[in-house]
């Protein structure tokens, strides 16, 4: 991911008197990686660092406190090209199709779903690694970018985090200026439509224009394994209960037996990716939440408890319940 992801890190950990620099090199990172925005740095390094942050600093909102930093143009070219988007949902329309050179671990999700917009945001997992800073980060970061779009006085209907509530929730309230839901079915925003399809001045759509070009090429020019495409499309699909081979090949403009094809020539079948997904999926859920295994089977695509118990059972040996109690942090 672009070092920009971690724009204001230094002197956050500084006015909390602390030395970034030490807590950088115990993940492999040096201050130096930040000074250029687009420098590329490893995505687990990122987020480990934010977890040891926070929890070294004893600041359960650290990644809050970063992303109330957080301008549109912290994103680079792309926001030239959201500034000049009629409404604030083209603008997040647009920042879907190029997220990708922003951030290639993070995939958002539009649903209509009456008079309200549900924005969905997914990390890709980090097998071991807690995920909860990270997770907040992109969430506050999202919210600080449609307040510039939407304009003065836009707040959510709803904001939502998988994971559980931290002891003191307040800071959290105070940041997005409503109670914040955890424990939830997935992280992101709810909206009012009419908030986001209200017309929006425009300024230099000159400048928007070349910027377009750029990210366009930019997108042409990266293309993307088959087997991250499959994978993002397994996260969106996955709570929905429908996710064959056949409607993920679909969406990604293929027959099944080409999917099947390409998958084994990367030396998988889309069984044992889906299989992959899921596993990364229930351990954070198991860890960072307190959903009722009945809910957290139904975000896996189990329509029954039993199937899930059974396919837990097969791949960790034991139930999820005493999964539980060995890996849940202590105290929980």
């Amino acid at each position: 991911m672009r070092s920009a992801s971690l724009s204001g890190y230094m002197a956050l950990v500084h006015s909390l008197g602390r030395d970034p620099a030490l807590f950088m090199r115990t993940v492999g990172l040096t201050p130096e990686c930040l000074q250029d925005p687009e420098t590329l740095i490893p995505r687990d390094a990122a987020r480990e660092l934010l977890e040891i942050t926070a929890r070294a600093t004893r600041t359960e909102d650290f990644a809050l406190q970063m992303a109330a930093q957080r301008k549109l143009s912290t994103l680079g070219p792309i926001s030239l090209v959201l500034r000049e988007e009629a409404t604030a949902r083209q603008a997040v329309n647009t920042l879907c199709r190029f997220l990708k050179l922003v951030n290639a671990s993070l995939i958002i999700t539009v649903e209509d779903a009456g008079d309200v917009v549900i924005i969905r945001e997914d990390l890709l997992s980090s097998p071991g690694l807690p995920m909860r800073q990270s997770v907040e980060l992109a969430v506050g970061t999202l919210y600080r970018m449609l307040s510039e779009l939407a304009g003065p006085g836009w707040t959510p209907r709803d904001v939502c985090f998988i994971h559980r509530p931290p002891a003191n929730a307040s800071a959290h309230r105070a940041f997005f200026g409503r109670p914040v839901k955890f424990n939830q079915e997935f992280n992101g925003l709810v909206c009012a439509a009419a908030d986001l399809a209200r017309p929006r001045q425009l300024s230099d759509q000159g400048v928007a224009a070349l910027a377009r070009k750029f990210l366009e090429d930019a997108l042409r020019s990266r293309g993307d394994s088959v087997q991250a495409l499959c994978t993002q499309i397994i996260l969106a699909l996955l709570p929905g209960g429908e996710c064959s081979a056949a409607q993920v090949a679909r969406l990604m403009h293929k027959d099944r037996r080409s999917l099947h094809r390409q998958l084994a020539a990367q030396g998988l079948s889309y069984g044992v990716l889906l299989d992959q997904v899921r596993v990364d999926l229930v351990k954070r859920h198991l860890r960072e939440s307190d959903l009722p295994l009945s809910e957290v089977s139904g975000l896996l695509g189990f329509t029954r408890l039993s199937s899930f118990s059974h396919w837990f059972q097969g791949h960790f040996g034991c139930s999820a319940s005493q999964w539980c109690q060995v890996n849940r942090p202590d105290g929980v």
